[in-house]
């Protein structure tokens, strides 16, 4: 098994919350500031007079000064802490966040929300598409791969996980439903496979890299692959689609792993995109019209590209494998799909008919198994009893 990537440590931590405090703290509080200065003395200077206007240049000059000195202070913060940890102390002050479940998580979480930033600017903050066992980055060889899979079967299912999450959140609940779907459908004879993304880059992004974990883990697998269950929760499924399409259309592939795909699942899934993503852009686009509220709305830009692509989620382009069944299982947070308060909620970001890929006249999945789960929301499908059975079916 390969090391897995070093990452961020403690100084690279600290650097990026200067940062973050600098771009969305300091500049938004600038920003609107004076904005309301500008506002304020726009309608009080042609009343009170030239007074009135010195004032009002006073304040603009006083408040720019102390922002830019702040900005300047965090700046400086910033490359320090940045040319101490290239210079190798990152790991000896306070440890990596590798190294504690809650550095990972944070980790996964920064990555969903500005992970394309992450990937430019500051790639030991960038999760690398990687298969996972035990917390750590499998090294795709034979070697590797037989290392960490000593009881590998024929039957390999895939699990990738949605925005801001990593292999882990595949545990929720685990000790009320007493298992999870990893450890049952491995009972049942299947290889379970985890995987963790960068979930702040783009579908299509991913879907390439996911393509090539894939292809490599595949041939690298210690016995013939025969049959192969893609599970995706949330953003987890659209990636794998978007994988699947660039697998099936590369003809000068050597191994078409897709090729062996039977089944793919999908969780909670915003085929048709969800009303939440959608809301963070028109909450952007409505508070840049006013000036006093235009820095909030640059705040809502930070939102990295894998959130924007939830907008819309994956549609005509990306067409079903024709050989492979698929199962669409949605959530709503009441009993009733048919209840107003779920029709319009669903599980809470996304609605049933876009986690079914089916609404106003759009079918993307025909002849698909679909599957609704009532009083349930969006995070309780990582391990719901009743997708436990659904699993158990459709996989059998």
């Amino acid at each position: 098994m390969a090391a897995t990537t070093p990452g961020p440590g403690l100084l690279d931590t600290l650097s990026l919350a200067a940062e973050v405090v600098d771009g969305l703290g300091v500049r938004t509080a600038r920003d609107t500031h004076l904005a309301w200065v500008d506002r304020v003395h726009g309608l009080l200077d042609p009343a009170l007079g030239p007074s009135s206007a010195l004032a009002g240049r006073v304040h603009r000059t006083v408040a720019t000064g102390v922002y830019g000195g702040l900005a300047a202070g965090l700046g400086a913060a910033r490359r320090g802490l940045d040319r101490a940890a290239d210079a190798g102390l990152d790991g000896r002050v306070g440890g990596r966040l590798e190294e504690r479940r809650g550095g990972r998580l944070l980790r996964a979480a920064v990555n969903g929300l500005i992970g394309d930033r992450l990937a430019r600017e500051r790639p030991r903050w960038s999760i690398p598409m990687a298969v996972r066992v035990g917390g750590r980055d499998v090294d795709l060889t034979s070697d590797g791969v037989r290392t960490a899979y000593p009881d590998a079967t024929g039957r390999l299912v895939v699990f990738l996980h949605g925005l801001c999450e990593d292999e882990t959140f595949w545990s929720r609940g685990r000790d009320v439903v007493g298992t999870t779907y990893a450890e049952a459908l491995a009972a049942r004879g299947w290889s379970p496979v985890m995987l963790r993304a960068n979930t702040g880059l783009g579908l299509r992004v991913n879907g390439a890299a996911l393509t090539s974990v894939l292809h490599d883990l595949t041939r690298s697998w210690p016995v013939p692959v025969t049959r192969i269950a893609l599970v995706g929760h949330s953003m987890g499924g659209l990636v794998m689609r978007a994988a699947a399409d660039v697998a099936d259309g590369c003809e000068d592939c050597d191994d078409h792993w897709v090729d062996l795909v039977s089944d793919v699942v999908t969780l909670g899934t915003p085929h048709l995109g969800s009303p939440v993503a959608g809301a963070v852009g028109a909450g952007s686009r409505g508070l840049g019209w006013l000036p006093e509220s235009a820095a909030f709305g640059r705040v809502l830009d930070w939102r990295s590209v894998g959130v924007h692509d939830l907008v819309h989620g994956l549609a005509h382009d990306v067409a079903p494998l024709p050989h492979a069944r698929y199962r669409l299982v949605a959530a709503t947070l009441t009993g009733s799909p048919r209840h107003p308060l779920g029709a319009v909620l669903g599980d809470g970001l996304v609605r049933r008919d876009s986690a079914h890929g089916r609404g106003s006249g759009v079918d993307l999945f025909p002849g698909a198994d679909v599957l609704h789960v009532g009083g349930t929301g969006h995070f309780d499908l990582l391990n719901h009893p009743r997708v436990h059975q659904a699993l158990r079916d459709w996989l059998a």
